[in-house]
């Protein structure tokens, strides 16, 4: 994609979830949680989505504090609020409340300098499945390997 620039990616969701319905959405940010989103980058670990009184806020995203903050630095680990409209956060409601879906967020990016996230339904594995995917990967490396 033209004028995207990825600044986080949660690797560890496709290890631990079988990943379905992305999505983009607008992140709702501080001054100085932009500026230091573009400057250190972001941490997605043990991030994900919850949809509360119709609306969606994104948990336990990890966005570094800034050195020349002062004051109104915010808190790392602040609950933020994720934008879109009302017909996809009723969409994504109706499938949370089925048995075992979730919402993670898969990345963070600047696009056009603005920053979104993509979030991802998700369903968890199982410890065969995850043995599975591993399987799978490392077949694919030793092809890769023969060929070149």
């Amino acid at each position: 994609m033209e004028g995207v620039k990825i600044i986080a990616t949660n690797r560890r969701a496709s290890y631990d979830y079988f990943l379905s319905s992305f999505l983009e959405a607008g992140i709702s940010l501080k001054g100085t949680e932009i500026k230091s989103l573009k400057v250190n980058g972001a941490s997605l670990n043990d991030s994900y989505v919850i949809i509360k009184n119709q609306e969606a806020f994104l948990l336990n995203m990890h966005i570094a504090e800034l050195k020349e903050g002062n004051i109104f630095n915010h808190d790392p680990l602040r609950t933020r609020k994720l934008l879109l409209h009302k017909k996809e956060i009723l969409k994504l409601s109706q499938k949370i409340k089925e048995k075992g879906y979730t919402l993670v967020c898969t990345k963070v990016y600047l696009k056009k300098g603005r920053a979104k996230v993509e979030i991802a339904l998700a369903k968890g594995k199982k410890l065969f499945d995850k043995r599975e995917s591993e399987k799978e990967k490392s077949q694919k490396r030793e092809i890769e390997k023969m060929r070149g």
